[in-house]
């Protein structure tokens, strides 16, 4: 059996033409997929979460295009497909939840005619096979009544309902890889909870992999076995979510470590006159505003941002160093940091 990833990244690089110049949306980004895992992709908006998926998709708009790089599905790159190809492999082979699922389905059609469609165009199954089909999946993400939802419309359904016909609809022809989009922003805090599980669920099922894109990196903490954190359209840090979480080694993920809310222990918080606890801590932003991608640095694209940035930050863009076995970061404090250490090693070595 091979242990080749069933999806390899290799440089890819994606603009957009605009009117004001050439958006510089994805800048060299690489990583590998294995199958049956789950890999995380973080970053705030603009920082190219979205483009690397759609340029991997091939569903860039007119003014986008792939100028640079290579996406290997089991070795074969699929930039090279014809438009056949890419139709019968999108939904086939992979596929894709959108952000807001009420945009993605038609509003013109009954949510079981836009099901039975997408199993239709991938499957040579007959008429009652693909209803069987439409009807099974919508019980395998939990709808109630399914063959009520069939016939309903997609204004009738609630934004979670909505989200898990989005969800049966990518898994109806048994992709190897799910492309997840922001799956949660547009609902509720519950109902986030409850597609996450579901996404889990399904996941260890099928035995599919997932590269999941949230800016919200409390969504995947328990999910994904790899985390990739991206700023300005580059992978500034990637590694197991153990390493991103407790070793964070540069200073952008550390930023958005210091972001997310802390609950604090019962015994060691204030007090207010009902009893109820009381934060102490404050959150800590990040600083300044994302880099412009029309304009990028010529050095570190976080510099302007980092409290910790050097002189050659400005100057020249840092290369990834592996700091351990499972985790690799693209940061210049960590070559400082390793030259400090080779040369306190040396010191000792000399006493």
């Amino acid at each position: 059996m091979s242990n080749e990833p069933i999806l390899q990244v290799r440089n890819l690089h994606t603009t957009f033409n605009t009117d004001a110049g050439v958006v510089n949306a994805v800048n060299g980004i690489s990583f590998n997929l294995d199958k049956g895992k789950v890999l995380g992709i973080v970053g705030e908006s603009g920082s190219g979460k979205s483009v690397s998926a759609y340029s991997i998709m091939r569903i860039l708009t007119d003014t986008g295009r792939v100028t640079e790089g290579e996406v290997l599905f089991k070795g074969e790159n699929i930039l090279n497909y014809t438009k056949q190809q890419m139709h019968e492999f999108r939904g086939g082979r992979i596929s894709m939840i959108f952000q807001d699922p009420m945009t993605c389905l038609n509003p013109v059609f009954s949510v079981g005619s836009q099901l039975r469609e997408a199993i239709r165009i991938h499957t040579d199954r007959s008429k009652a096979e693909v209803q069987a089909r439409a009807l099974e999946m919508l019980q395998l993400v939990g709808v109630n009544e399914p063959q009520k939802r069939l016939k309903q419309y997609p204004h009738e359904l609630s934004g979670g309902m909505r989200q898990r016909v989005m969800i049966a609809m990518a898994l109806a022809c048994e992709p190897d890889i799910l492309i997840a989009d922001e799956p949660t922003t547009a609902l509720d805090v519950t109902i986030q909870a409850q597609i996450l599980e579901l996404m889990q669920s399904l996941q260890k099922k099928l035995g599919m992999a997932i590269i999941m894109i949230t800016h919200d990196l409390g969504v995947i903490a328990d999910m994904c076995d790899e985390i990739i954190v991206m700023y300005a359209g580059r992978v500034c840090e990637r590694g197991t979510a153990d390493e991103i979480f407790y070793n964070p080694r540069h200073e952008y993920t550390k930023g958005l470590i210091r972001s997310i809310p802390h609950l604090i222990k019962r015994d060691e918080a204030a007090k207010g006159q009902n009893g109820a606890q009381v934060r102490r801590e404050k959150l800590v932003p990040i600083p300044g505003t994302p880099v412009d991608l029309l304009n990028l640095p010529k050095g570190c694209a976080f510099a302007s941002r980092c409290e910790n940035a050097m002189k050659i930050c400005l100057s020249e863009p840092p290369q990834e160093v592996w700091v351990n076995d499972f985790h690799i970061a693209a940061c210049w404090n960590n070559v400082k940091k390793m030259m400090a250490e080779e040369a306190d090693k040396k010191d000792g070595d000399i006493k």
